[in-house]
């Protein structure tokens, strides 16, 4: 949307993540991102540590139930979300306002550690993401639109869905082919 200030911030995590789940069953997971700022003095030839930032986050969905699933305490993450603002009352009356991150995307750092990378099976039904249908099925499961991430054919390295045709070449209807004189436009 517009006028919402998005940020990346990487830090640590300083519990394991908390999945809830709403009363309509969607999944929520919160957590905390520590992120301490280091500089470098000169004077001392040292690197010193600045105030740390406690940055409350949630992130929704399937994303939550993933994020609960894979990341755990102190692991080191880029977050990448919209800064919201949030006002309550104490239970002694006073009005409080809070900074949080609703996080678009979540992953962990890979600076100083290593990942193995699973993709998610989810049943759907309906359509996927963007209304572009519900990706391959396979059992009554499917990656929900992301056919990005599906596994492709060998001969198709555009990315075309199973069931659809490859890409078309120029002078096809669609797009562009998977011969070796057809090489995508950019």
């Amino acid at each position: 949307m517009a006028g919402e200030t998005v940020i990346t911030v990487i830090g640590n995590l300083t519990a394991d993540p908390e999945l809830r789940f709403t009363p309509s069953g969607s999944a929520v997971a919160n957590f905390t991102i520590a992120s301490t700022p280091r500089t470098f003095d000169r004077q001392t030839n040292d690197w010193k540590d600045g105030e740390t930032l406690f940055l409350r986050a949630s992130v929704w969905r399937e994303s939550a139930e993933n994020v609960a699933e894979t990341l755990t305490k102190g692991t080191r993450v880029i977050a990448q979300g919209r800064l919201k603002s949030r006002s309550y009352d104490t239970k002694e009356g006073e009005k409080r306002t809070v900074m949080e991150l609703e996080v678009d995307e979540v992953g962990p750092s890979l600076r100083y550690a290593s990942a193995k990378i699973t993709r998610t099976q989810r049943v759907s039904s309906g359509s996927g993401a963007n209304g572009q249908g519900g990706g391959a099925q396979q059992g009554g499961q499917s990656n929900q639109g992301a056919t990005a991430w599906q596994q492709q054919p060998a001969d198709d390295p555009w990315g075309a869905p199973a069931g659809t045709p490859a890409a078309a070449g120029p002078g096809s209807a669609g797009g562009w082919g998977n011969g070796p004189e057809s090489e995508p436009p950019f």
